[in-house]
């Protein structure tokens, strides 16, 4: 088992999310927002030319017709040295099921388009600057929003979700001081994702091969951020993906190692190993929750690999699933029986229903138009 190194940086005490949360802002937002997704599935083109979002209806059967595309009025980004993942991140695709709002990085451009959704309808709310330089990744929790910038030295801004709009949060913004070549190692230095906990009361970031390490924030009751994360070291892993299993732990896709790790998480901040699974696949960077059970998306290989997490932590290897070429991002329907995957090198996206076992039937794929490298993907 690796041993982790915790190195604590003026994190203040961890809030509960009840302190920013009150259910009547959240009904109130939603009403300002859209009705909600409904048995559909949107994706993210991430086009240089300028960045779509395209609907997709969803069959009894899980599978996907096309019903519209939507201009998010920003342009999508590469990172160097990407091939089939051109944004290196998962969640730059971010459904808000409380207010109703969809929300797509223009890494391009610098900003974060705001949808509101209306079943398989999206309407542009606003187009809003994402508080630093190529935005990769959005996080939600009650009346917040957090967008990771992976320009730079990466840096996280916070927004409050009012009347259907973001609106920064002063002084929200941390630096993440990182170490961002930008030659061809830039997609695997970017920083990976950022993720509330269950409760809302930390935030955290994966910060990929730039420093190896799960960063921690605090969030206090008027959103803002701890002036500097716990850093919690886990070297030659490359921590990319990450999500929750039904316990509160958190589960991480580690391309370095190839693996999922879970880990608990203390209310100081920092993370402990509980168990770390190899998929036996090349290039494990992605991580989606379906029905209970978890895959990683392997790029390298390419394939999905199940996973099954025990109260304790402990993972149980669920076995490998192929794919279209180029896995990256995937998303879950609401109820979790249909996972839906995106394969970056055609820009297609390929449709499975889960089993009561954890496995995986194929029942279809489609191609997005102008989709190939594109990344972020919402089912509901």
């Amino acid at each position: 088992m690796r041993k982790l190194v915790h190195i604590a940086a003026g994190v203040g005490a961890a809030l509960g999310v009840s302190a920013f949360a009150p259910l009547a802002a959240a009904a109130a937002q939603g009403a300002a927002g859209g009705s909600g997704a409904d048995h559909v599935v949107f994706v993210q083109t991430d086009a240089l030319a300028g960045n779509q979002v395209v609907a997709y209806d969803r069959a009894n059967d899980g599978t996907l017709t096309w019903s519209a595309t939507y201009d998010t009025g920003g342009q999508g980004g590469q990172l160097n040295g990407s091939l089939v993942d051109h944004l290196a991140s998962q969640g730059s695709l971010t459904y808000d099921a409380a207010a109703g709002l969809l929300y797509a990085v223009n890494a391009g451009s610098n900003t974060v388009s705001v949808f509101a959704v209306d079943g398989d309808r999206l309407v542009l709310r606003q187009v809003v600057d994402a508080g630093g330089t190529f935005p990769v990744s959005v996080a939600t929790s009650g009346t917040l929003a957090y967008v990771l910038n992976a320009g730079g030295q990466g840096s996280i801004s916070g927004f409050r979700v009012v009347g259907g709009r973001l609106h920064p949060i002063e002084g929200s913004t941390r630096s993440l001081g990182l170490t961002i070549p930008t030659d061809t190692n830039q997609f695997t230095h970017a920083p990976g994702q950022v993720a509330f906990t269950p409760d809302g009361s930390q935030l955290v970031v994966t910060t990929k091969a730039s420093s190896n390490a799960i960063d921690i924030f605090a969030v206090d009751r008027n959103g803002r951020v701890s002036a500097a994360p716990v850093v919690n070291s886990e070297p030659g892993t490359v921590p990319f993906a990450v999500t929750f299993d039904p316990s509160g732990h958190l589960l991480v896709a580690e391309v370095g190692t190839n693996a999922l790790a879970s880990f608990s998480l203390g209310v100081d901040g920092t993370a402990t190993l509980l168990d770390a699974v190899g998929t036996s696949q090349a290039a494990t960077c992605w991580v989606a929750s379906a029905q209970g059970y978890f895959f990683t998306s392997n790029a390298g290989s390419p394939s999905l690999s199940g996973f099954e997490a025990a109260p304790n932590g402990q993972l149980t290897d669920l076995g490998n699933t192929i794919t279209d070429p180029g896995t990256v991002d995937a998303s879950a329907s609401s109820g979790g029986q249909f996972l839906y995957v995106q394969t970056g090198k055609n820009g297609i996206v390929d449709e499975f229903a889960v089993n009561t076992n954890g496995s995986l039937s194929e029942v279809g794929s489609v191609t997005v138009p102008g989709a190939a490298g594109g990344e972020g993907i919402v089912a509901n």
